[in-house]
């Protein structure tokens, strides 16, 4: 071993900052941890994950609005559940597991005011917690970012998106209140489900100070496509709120698939069909369609004033054909374009005037913005130039109802209509489509958007086109011509779906499926960052310590080309300063050729290994060995496949290692990239099942290489005196093979937010240069001789 030397002059490394707010925040965090002075000492202990119990632990729900509605002041202040589906489901759950319920009241507070101390009793009792929200909170949380800008960016309404989109500052810190509430109210064990767009950080911000808890979240609106969520400046903030959770749930598959493409082209991250690595954990990813209250449907069209207020509603509209459209009034449900489509019908088929007429139930909502105000408006004018037009002193083609009906109205006119007509433009389920077929068991039709979520599985109703205003017109017609058979057969399917598969069925489902993603991510957790320090402390200064370095990804970020990535002068003062260190053996050990390590590196007192363990010169001044020479006749198989791929993916390219093939696709589309990878991988399994290869897929990149050679083989070059400790970091699938060939002592680090076998991990290659920082720290003092347990070499 080479003699203690003179510490060299050195200075902390000047690092680019992080590419978003939550990286950005999480590293600042450690770096005040890595350069507190004496990080070893832990201050404030190691954070331990809570331990994982069996599923009867407390179901804490978080949403935007609790589920009840208060009515009255004092002793006549009344709390009511409410009785949509999504208060339906839950309150079982909610009730059987004593569970929390989080969320706002729906009435602004006064700030620092507080709930009048009868009513918080009550709260409490049915174990309900408020998070006041004062009318600023409502304008800027809800109305201005919730509703202005997500609810329009995800139902693919990028035109109504603010010029300024602001008021995402309000938006965090409400959402900060809603996971200090969750925290609050945390104990071990407890299951926490996170619902819908207004909460999109809040799993993320529950994760960040309960590491182990159980977290679902669901989103009961559509996910857009990659290239339309995009749009949105704070996208990489959302989905890493997202990726706090251990399951998220979306109602398609659809949803899911733009969700995986969105993940792929914000974040540093590839998804696997149905689940993501990130930040060391396993993130699943699901499709749960909510159903409806069914049941309650059922129950409701069996009793005897359903069916006389049913028999009301025909007689009073004396008509053969009654059209129903129930939608709140917003932009996304396409009323307009529905009327346009009625009047389009009757146009073309002048007979059915007197015949057919068209129930518009429009709730109002959001009367206080101005848009909403002209959709009613210009719904208004509608209605009028169509009756103007067409109607008679005896009929009116559409009659519109601007109020919110009880489910007993509901059910009647679900019972008194011949034609269901839901049409959005985009929803992300639509429970009005589920509602009515569980309503209808005998006869009966509907007519659904094909931008509706609930068309993915509702494949009896009759699909339309909402923007194709002659088309809907054609499906409309078509309805009322159908036979008695088949509208029978149709509505026998439909009635029977949304009975089986309902709202209880979904809550159901979801929770097991969260029961078991938070079993599959607790059995792989990293240790913490500051039992990665205490472990480095403890590893005795008179000990050898043997690192070992990945380049790509470790120690430099990777660039779009990999000729690009040369090592900066910060990282070259700071591997001369690890290269003096008494008892320290610095390697680097990299995919790299020999020629890129020998001119970056080769004036270091390192060790260097090329083309992933092929070369070893483990010593400054030794000769490069080649550890195993295989023939590499297979190349000529495999690089004419690799230029197939590269021709058919924009972006991607070939790189020759020596004893290996790389086909990178780090600039290619992330979503056609991963599925030409898949692809390519297996193509080339097949193609190889022969050769002495080896097909791997590593970050952004496939790669052939020679059977046997991986960099465990670094080992074999090394001299190492008993009792050695070895280091290791590395961010790849190549850096696996060394950590699986260390000993169990051995302290393994990975980089990045890939599965491995490695024992610790940290984010990213500024983590990494911050790590070397401590350990140059703790091993730069130099040793007395007479505590040296073996001599120098």
């Amino acid at each position: 071993m080479r003699p203690p030397r003179a510490q060299s002059g050195w200075q902390m490394p000047v690092l680019a900052p992080c590419s978003s707010a939550s990286v950005r925040r999480q590293a600042a965090q450690r770096r005040e941890f890595f350069r507190s002075g004496l990080p070893w000492k832990l201050q404030g202990g190691r954070h331990v994950r809570n331990a994982r119990t069996p599923d009867n632990g407390r179901l804490i729900l978080v949403s935007n609005r609790l589920p009840v509605t208060v009515q009255g002041e004092g002793e006549s202040t009344t709390i009511r559940w409410s009785v949509g589906g999504l208060a339906t489901a839950l309150r079982g759950p909610h009730e059987a597991r004593k569970g929390v319920w989080i969320g706002w009241m729906g009435q602004p507070q006064p700030p620092g005011s507080t709930l009048p101390a009868p009513l918080q009793s009550r709260m409490t009792a049915l174990g309900l917690v408020p998070v006041p929200l004062s009318p600023h909170d409502v304008n800027l949380f809800y109305e201005s970012f919730s509703n202005g800008v997500l609810w329009p960016t995800f139902h693919n309404q990028v035109d109504r998106i603010p010029v300024h989109a602001q008021d995402w500052e309000n938006f965090r810190a409400v959402n900060q209140r809603f996971a200090d509430a969750v925290v609050t109210a945390y104990q071990p064990g407890d299951v926490i489900w996170v619902h819908d767009y207004q909460l999109m950080l809040v799993p993320g911000m529950i994760r960040e100070r309960l590491p182990g808890a159980r977290i679902g979240f669901f989103l009961h609106i559509p996910f857009p496509p990659a290239d339309v969520f995009r749009v949105i400046p704070w996208r990489e903030e959302l989905l890493e709120g997202l990726l706090g959770a251990d399951l998220i749930g979306v109602h398609t598959h659809a949803y899911l698939r733009h969700l995986s493409s969105s993940l792929m082209h914000c974040l540093p991250v590839e998804v696997d069909v149905d689940h993501v690595w990130f930040q060391g954990r396993l993130v699943a990813l699901g499709v749960f369609p909510i159903g409806a209250d069914a049941a309650r449907y059922v129950e409701l069209c069996a009793t005897q004033a359903v069916q006389a207020e049913a028999a009301r509603v025909r007689a009073q509209n004396q008509v053969q054909w009654l059209l129903l459209g129930v939608d709140r009034l917003d932009h996304t449900k396409g009323i307009p374009r529905r009327m346009l489509a009625v009047e389009t019908l009757l146009k073309r088929n002048p007979s059915l005037n007197g015949k057919v007429r068209l129930v518009q139930v429009a709730v109002p909502s959001r009367e206080g913005v101005a848009a909403y105000t002209e959709l009613r408006t210009r719904v208004d004018a509608l209605v009028g130039r169509i009756n103007g037009e067409l109607g008679t002193a005896s009929w009116m083609p559409i009659h519109c109802l601007y109020q919110a009906l009880s489910a007993d109205e509901l059910a009647a006119l679900y019972l008194a209509a011949d034609v269901m007509l839901v049409t959005p433009l985009k929803d992300g389920m639509n429970l009005v489509a589920k509602e009515f077929a569980a309503a209808r068991q005998q006869d009966g039709v509907l007519v659904l958007s094909e931008f509706a979520g609930a068309a993915a599985e509702m494949g009896e109703a009759l699909l339309t086109n909402p923007y194709d205003v002659e088309g809907t017109a054609r499906v409309i017609e078509h309805a009322l011509q159908l036979s008695a058979k088949e509208r029978r057969h149709r509505m026998a399917r439909l009635h029977h779906n949304a009975v089986t598969f309902d709202v209880h069925a979904w809550a159901r489902g979801f929770l097991e499926a969260l029961g078991a993603a938070a079993m599959d991510a607790s059995r792989r957790e990293f240790a913490s960052p500051e039992s990665l320090v205490a472990e480095l402390a403890a590893v005795p200064r008179t000990s050898l310590l043997a690192v070992l370095l990945d380049y790509d990804g470790t120690l430099v970020p990777f660039s779009s080309l990999p000729e690009l990535a040369t090592p900066d002068a910060a990282l070259m003062r700071l591997l001369h300063s690890l290269a003096h260190l008494p008892r320290t053996e610095l390697h680097v050990v990299s995919g790299r050729s020999r020629d890129d390590l020998e001119a970056w590196f080769g004036g270091l007192d390192v060790g260097l290994h090329a083309e992933h363990g092929l070369w070893s010169r483990p010593y400054r001044g030794r000769e490069w060995q080649a550890l195993r020479l295989e023939s590499l006749a297979w190349k000529e198989r495999v690089r004419p496949v690799m230029q197939h791929f590269t021709q058919r993916t924009p972006g991607s390219f070939i790189e020759d290692k020596g004893a290996s093939l790389a086909w990178h696709y780090r600039n290619a589309d992330p979503d056609v990239g991963l599925r030409q990878a898949r692809e390519l991988r297996l193509h080339l399994t097949e193609t190889l099942s022969n050769a002495p290869v080896e097909v791997l897929g590593g970050n952004k990149v496939v790669e052939v290489r020679v059977h046997g050679v991986h960099k465990g083989r670094v080992l074999e070059a090394i001299r190492a005196e008993p009792g050695v400790r070895f280091m290791a970091i590395g961010d790849d699938r190549t850096d696996e093979d060394l950590f699986r060939m260390l000993p169990p002592s051995a302290i393994t680090v990975s980089v990045g937010t890939t599965r491995s076998r490695a024992r610790f991990q940290i984010g990213n290659p500024m983590e990494v240069r911050e790590l070397l920082n401590v350990l140059l720290r703790m091993r730069a003092a130099p040793l007395d001789p007479r505590d040296l347990a073996v001599p120098p070499r």
